[in-house]
C-alpha cells in the first residue's frame, strides 16, 4: 500500500492545499483532484506545474480562466537539464521531510497524513514569523 502526495504552493513555497491518496492513481488524475479544492482561492490565475500534470487538468484549469504553464527541461553549458519552478515544490518537500513523522507513512487513513501535512506547515510559518 502506498501512497502520493500532492501539493500547490505560492510563489515562496508555503503551502495552499495538499492531497494525500493511494500510489496506484495516476499523476495527472491526483492532480485534477487537488485543483478541484481550490475554489476558495480566487485569485489565483497563473500555476506552474510538472509534465505530469497534463490532459484534463489543463481544460479544467482553463475553464476556470486559471493558466497552467508546464515545466520543460532547460539544457546548462554544462550538460545539465534543470526545469524551471519546479524547485519551489521540491524545496517545500524538503522543508517537510525535516519532520520525522513526515518521512514515512505512519498513519492508516489518508485524511489523517494529509492532516500532518498541514501541521508540519503551520510549524514552518509560526518559525518564521517568531523564530
Amino acid at each position: 500500500m502506498g501512497r502520493k502526495r500532492h501539493i500547490v504552493v505560492d510563489s515562496q513555497g508555503f503551502i495552499l492545499r495538499a492531497l494525500v491518496h493511494e500510489a496506484n492513481i495516476e499523476d495527472r488524475d491526483g492532480g485534477l483532484r487537488l485543483v478541484k479544492l481550490l475554489g476558495q482561492f480566487d485569485r489565483l490565475s497563473h500555476m506552474w506545474a510538472d509534465r505530469a500534470y497534463n490532459g484534463e487538468i489543463t481544460r479544467w484549469l482553463a475553464s476556470h480562466h486559471i493558466s497552467l504553464e508546464l515545466s520543460r527541461p532547460v539544457q546548462q553549458p554544462d550538460g545539465k537539464r534543470t526545469y524551471p519552478r519546479r524547485w519551489v515544490v521540491e524545496r517545500t518537500f524538503a522543508w517537510l521531510l525535516r519532520y520525522r513523522r513526515m518521512r514515512a507513512d505512519y498513519e492508516f487513513l489518508m485524511s489523517v497524513s494529509a492532516a500532518f501535512i498541514y501541521v508540519a506547515s503551520i510549524n514552518l510559518l509560526l518559525h518564521r514569523l517568531a523564530p
